[in-house]
């Protein structure tokens, strides 16, 4: 291959990479949110400042990762599920509302709501928890 051919070859990869946005890759591991140092999220999330209106959340942030629940985020990242339930957070499957999962460890409660390219993390407030 020539010089220019690889040159070519390497500019429309990176085209078509999609540039720096980080794709989720449930093998990269995991680290504290930003909302609740005992909660994960994938890595390569990136978190971004979020308004929420619900009286019953005390805080939340919405992290940035392409295809995290898929097509229209309809399918939920089930090892990052997986490794929530590792450290202790249990899914309250019974309060699962379409994209929202429900987490508790303790007296926590933690919401995850998973949608295609982002997903919002969520501590409600102590009041609101059974």
């Amino acid at each position: 291959m020539k010089l220019w051919q690889s040159i070519l070859l390497l500019g429309m990869l990176t085209a078509c990479s999609g540039g720096s946005d980080p794709f989720y890759d449930e093998n990269a591991g995991y680290k504290p949110s930003t909302v609740n140092n005992d909660f994960i999220v994938p890595v390569q999330a990136e978190p971004e400042e979020t308004e929420f209106g619900n009286p019953n959340i005390l805080k939340g942030m919405k992290y940035n990762l392409k295809d995290v629940g898929g097509l229209q985020g309809l399918y939920p990242p089930m090892h990052y599920f997986e490794e929530l339930e590792r450290l202790g957070w249990i899914e309250q499957k019974e309060e699962r509302m379409g994209h929202a999962h429900f987490f508790k460890k303790e007296t926590t409660v933690m919401s995850v709501i998973v949608k295609e390219d982002f997903f919002h993390v969520y501590e409600m407030k102590k009041t609101m928890q059974k």
